[in-house]
């Protein structure tokens, strides 16, 4: 632990290969191939995604960004000060900076996938906020959101911006709910981010940038495969693929195979004929009724929502109630 970072804990569960090796074989294995968007994050896919936050066809950061700094000092108060907050899917911690500007907690629990990032990100931020007790935990926040047991008490609020959830498939975005509800209890708090649905050529340019580096992204989970699981794909013959699913409301990613090949990984073949796809993210858009409707399945309560002036985005605060 830095001198300059004198609270950060890390707390590292090791949750990357195992889980990893076992989803790329089951996933490569199906007839509709698929492999979890959560296997996106290693270091340089975490790299990668704070790039595409960058590109200009991608409204979403800035429109985010934009409400959170207008908003900060009115979450600030709904959250309340001696809070312990919670960020699954933390990446840099560029966002919780814009809150804990107006924000006293009594410590801040960032968690991610990928430990390096993870590490980095959260010394950088203890390194700029010296006061502040971090907890970093490296964890599965899909599979579980276990606190280490050495945060203080402290109101638990969840924040769960960039609109994250949407990578779930409804019913396990419910789940999710119902996890995020148990782990903050009653009287706690969720701020959360949600995209919107809205016109299907603003969507799908935002998930093909010219710069190409949503390609790069989703390439990378090929490469990753190749480095940590003895994989031999040639990345010249797949192509990122990303289009908008107008019944279904979601963006999906594709990873398209160029040619009929044959494909090691771990020692296992799959064979992909030319044009089939391995599925590797969905990201579902929810107009506001339909997101509250999903939160209150889960005991939720909706106390507050903020938009911008065209209805691009949406964050809520919801509460979950004392018995």
């Amino acid at each position: 632990m830095s001198a300059a970072c004198p609270k950060l804990r890390f707390h590292d569960y090791q949750p990357e290969l195992a889980s990893f090796r076992s989803a790329v074989l089951q996933g490569l294995a199906r007839d509709n191939k698929w492999i979890p968007p959560k296997f996106f994050y290693d270091q340089r896919g975490s790299l990668l995604f704070e790039a595409i936050l960058e590109q200009p066809e991608y409204y979403l950061p800035k429109v985010e960004r934009q409400l959170l700094q207008t908003h900060a000092a009115e979450m600030a108060e709904l959250i309340g000060p001696g809070s312990v907050l919670i960020e699954p899917g933390s990446g840099n911690c560029e966002k919780v900076r814009l809150l804990l500007a107006a924000l006293s907690p009594a410590a801040y629990v960032p968690m991610d996938i990928s430990g390096d990032f993870l590490f980095t990100s959260a010394h950088e931020l203890g390194t700029d906020f010296p006061r502040l007790p971090i907890y970093a935990t490296c964890l599965d926040f899909t599979h579980t959101m276990n606190l280490p047991g050495n945060v203080p008490d402290g109101r638990r609020v969840l924040f769960f911006p960039g609109s994250s959830l949407g990578n779930f498939e409804p019913v396990e975005a419910q789940h999710f709910l119902l996890r995020a509800g148990r782990l903050v209890g009653a009287g706690g708090g969720l701020l959360i981010g949600m995209d919107r649905k809205k016109d299907k050529r603003v969507l799908e340019a935002a998930y093909n940038d010219r710069a190409g580096i949503t390609a790069d992204f989703n390439l990378n989970l090929l490469a990753r495969i190749n480095q940590q699981l003895d994989g031999d794909f040639d990345l010249d013959a797949f192509a990122h693929y990303a289009c908008y699913n107008e019944l279904l409301g979601r963006i999906e990613m594709h990873l398209t195979s160029l040619k009929l090949q044959l494909v090691e990984v771990a020692g296992q073949s799959f064979q992909f004929l030319a044009g089939e796809r391995i599925h590797t993210e969905n990201s579902y858009k929810y107009d506001p009724a339909e997101f509250v409707a999903l939160a209150q399945t889960a005991g939720f309560r909706n106390c507050r929502f903020w938009t911008d002036e065209t209805g691009q985005f949406g964050i809520y605060y919801l509460v979950f109630p004392h018995d």
